[in-house]
């Protein structure tokens, strides 16, 4: 892991000092008892057992198992307080990179899959934390340990130790080697866990078309196909996790079996006391604990640079839109927008090309044109989802660029053609902007978005539950539970994106006196594709090719404008579902 990546990992661990000092201490405390233990074998074996003293041997053991219940204590102490903080670090972690992910613009999210993401945050951040934390404190233990191991090891026979490090260069050449291959097998593996969970979720939320396109078993072989895929990543990380881990363990056991011999034949020739040979066996067979856990540390980096890498990729994403350094606050709004020379684009396609207007407080705005016009970029604009890549937008004569982006979109809601719908209550959903919002003011807005007929047929009425994504309501019934959300919203401005998109002519038609009530004495814009609703504004709007070419009141433009007769007679001859 570079070092700039673990700085930035540990970033997160450092608030957490005072929480974790505990855990070292009683991990320190834990380490020097253990160095203790492989020394009573000496005692035990020369003064207790080849000195034939039984109270001696009465007074090891009883040592033994004082040592052995404090080590218990102290880690079942130090493992439950670090399973807490830990738990801490990585919710941190997952915080920041949904609040980033949260500012981030619709282009992001049309380019990247959602599998991915969610991979990214749950798996990828998991392992970071894991093995940040665990390097943290794993790190001083083993150290600790290894350095007191060592220096018992030299005290004891310093010629047995010397012999011992014969293998440790081949075994740490061994972990370098695989270790840097396994952190691109690492992040091989963490792709293909990505391209399942994407896979799942797409297909979860296509099931009707799936089933309903009798492709059943084509999905279930790309599921496969996703699965062997994963399957081969895992054996191969799995592979070379053995030879980055077990290859230098099965050389350092190799060394040690050097020091068996050459340390039986020290006690034959009588170089030596068995005692020493047994407590020096006992320190060499503990110090493959410390240097296979450091070199643990070592590979599990590898796993960590991988997932790391990810994960900065998506804080590395700089969001399109971004909150003043110094925010104009704005606790209420008249709605007069002026744009003024606005121009947008998506890569080299120029979407909005020098759109000049101006909205006046409370005045109703059909916007019109053909698909890809550049009315729902307008809608994004008007919210920030996205700046102008040059033009100013106002709300009441300031930039929107210099309001409080929370202020900004508490003033202006937009209804989306396709609305979002969580797995809660109707009354929940409709309370989502204006959580504090009454009973009867939840009830208001349904009646007004003309809903009230439908809540009262279901079993629970507001209480009822509408599924994911709101799968219990039709497409249109989705559109009108959004606008009552901005009608519980009560905003200044509101845009209605295709919000009658989804409904059928009669529908519509019930539906449009309780929009007149939304819509009334407050800036709209409807963007639509609908005569009916187009004719209900003060003014409409024709967009062509990111451009504004007409501009002015429904029934002048019906009688003298060619352009909108032609867009509204296309659409009848050929309606949009």
């Amino acid at each position: 892991m570079s070092q700039g990546h673990l700085r930035w990992a540990l970033a997160y661990v450092r608030p957490y000092a005072g929480a974790l000092a505990p855990v070292v201490v009683l991990s320190l405390l834990g380490t020097a008892f253990s160095l203790v233990l492989p020394y009573l074998s000496r005692a035990l074996v020369d003064d207790g057992l080849l000195g034939r003293d039984f109270a001696t041997l009465l007074r090891i053991v009883a040592i033994f198992l004082g040592i052995t219940a404090l080590s218990f204590v102290f880690n079942v102490i130090a493992g439950l307080r670090y399973t807490r903080v830990s738990a801490d670090i990585l919710f941190d972690m997952r915080l920041d990179l949904y609040t980033h992910l949260q500012r981030l613009s619709p282009r992001f999210y049309a380019s990247t899959r959602l599998g991915d993401i969610v991979s990214r945050i749950n798996n990828d951040i998991g392992e970071v934390q894991r093995v940040t934390s665990e390097s943290a404190l794993g790190w001083l233990g083993n150290v600790v340990y290894l350095v007191g191991t060592v220096g018992m090891l030299v005290w004891l026979d310093v010629r047995l130790f010397l012999v011992g490090l014969i293998m440790v260069p081949p075994s740490v050449w061994a972990l370098a080697r695989y270790r840097r291959r396994l952190e691109d097998s690492v992040r091989v593996l963490r792709e293909r866990s990505a391209d399942i969970g994407s896979f799942l979720i797409e297909t979860f939320l296509g099931m009707r078309l799936v089933v309903g396109s009798n492709a059943q078993q084509r999905e279930a072989t790309r599921f496969r196909s996703h699965n062997d895929a994963f399957v081969r990543s895992l054996l191969s990380m799995r592979l070379l996790s053995y030879l980055a881990g077990g290859l230098p363990a099965l050389l350092l056991g190799l060394g040690t079996a050097i020091v068996f011999l050459y340390g039986g034949w020290r006690v034959i020739a009588g170089a030596t006391t068995l005692g020493t040979f047994v407590a020096f066996m006992a320190y060499q067979m503990r110090l493959l604990t410390p240097v296979q856990g450091l070199m643990g540390i070592y590979a599990n980096l590898a796993s960590a640079q991988a997932s790391l890498a990810r994960v900065r990729q998506l804080f590395e994403t700089q969001p399109d839109v971004t909150e003043p350094t110094d925010p104009i606050r704005v606790e209420t709004a008249h709605g007069v927008l002026d744009l003024e020379h606005v121009r947008f684009g998506f890569g080299n396609r120029l979407v909005l090309d020098d759109v000049s207007l101006r909205i006046e407080s409370g005045q109703v705005v059909a916007l019109i044109g053909a698909s890809g016009s550049g009315k729902s970029t307008l809608a994004d604009l008007l919210i920030r989802n996205l700046d102008p890549d040059a033009g100013q937008i106002r709300l009441d004569g300031r930039d929107l660029r210099t309001l409080s982006l929370e202020d900004l979109r508490h003033h202006v809601v937009v209804v989306d053609q396709d609305p979002f719908v969580f797995h809660a209550s109707v009354a929940e959903n409709v309370r989502y902007a204006r959580p504090t919002a009454t009973d009867a003011e939840v009830a208001a807005a349904l009646d007004a978005a003309g809903l009230a007929e439908l809540v009262a047929t279901l079993s629970d009425g507001v209480d009822t539950i509408v599924g994911e994504r709101g799968r219990s309501l039709s497409a249109g019934e989705r559109q009108r539970l959004a606008v009552a959300r901005a009608f519980l919203a009560d905003p200044a401005v509101l845009v209605l994106d295709e919000a009658t998109g989804a409904l059928d002519p009669a529908t519509e038609a019930r539906v449009l006196a309780g929009y007149d009530a939304l819509m009334r004495g407050r800036t709209t814009i409807v963007i639509t594709h609908r005569p009916a609703l187009a004719q209900r504004a003060h003014r409409i709007i024709l967009l062509r090719d990111g451009r504004i070419v007409a501009d002015g009141p429904p029934e002048v433009l019906a009688a003298r404008d060619p352009a909108y007769r032609a867009l509204f007679d296309e659409r009848a001859a050929a309606p949009i579902a």
